[in-house]
């Protein structure tokens, strides 16, 4: 998917852990989160600028959510406390799954495209593709990115009505 696709996916896959934080009293952290997920929608395709690396190869992976999540996770660790005010804990543990749900909401996106992704890289080379629509399509990518404002704009009105 293009741009407008991974960022709607990312709403999507985020909202409903928006709206817990946001019934849970923890504003500014269901932000920094949204924030987050929206930032990171595209990293895996850093690929596209970087000469020796495949497009949908190691960025396109499980170990790139992971390490992704790892590197996050440990600057939360170190920063969150000063900056956020979250404990050091809690914001690792936070930071961590921001970097991996974003990879991951990356992965699914890809994953109905015919080109397909090797979630299991550099384990195995199995490959997979629900081929439902082509990455470049604009309908798809705009559709996507409206469910996932739709999702983002619904859990913020519902966690105000509540």
């Amino acid at each position: 998917m293009h741009t407008p696709g991974h960022v709607g996916t990312a709403l999507l896959v985020y909202s409903p852990i928006g709206l817990a934080l946001l019934l849970g009293g923890l504003d500014e952290l269901a932000v920094l989160g949204g924030v987050g997920m929206v930032a990171l929608a595209t990293l895996p395709d850093c690929d596209h600028r970087l000469p020796l690396i495949a497009h949908r190869g190691p960025t396109h992976s499980l170990l790139f959510a992971l390490a992704l999540g790892t590197v996050l996770g440990a600057a939360g660790f170190v920063f969150g406390e000063t900056f956020v005010g979250v404990s050091a804990p809690i914001m690792a543990a936070f930071a961590f799954a921001i970097g991996i749900l974003a990879v991951l909401s990356h992965l699914a996106a890809d994953s109905i495209t015919p080109m397909g992704i090797s979630p299991l890289w550099p384990l195995s080379g199995w490959h997979y593709s629900a081929n439902v629509v082509r990455a470049k399509n604009p309908i798809a990518n705009f559709l996507l990115l409206a469910v996932g404002v739709a999702a983002a704009t619904g859990a913020l009105a519902l966690a105000t009505m509540l």
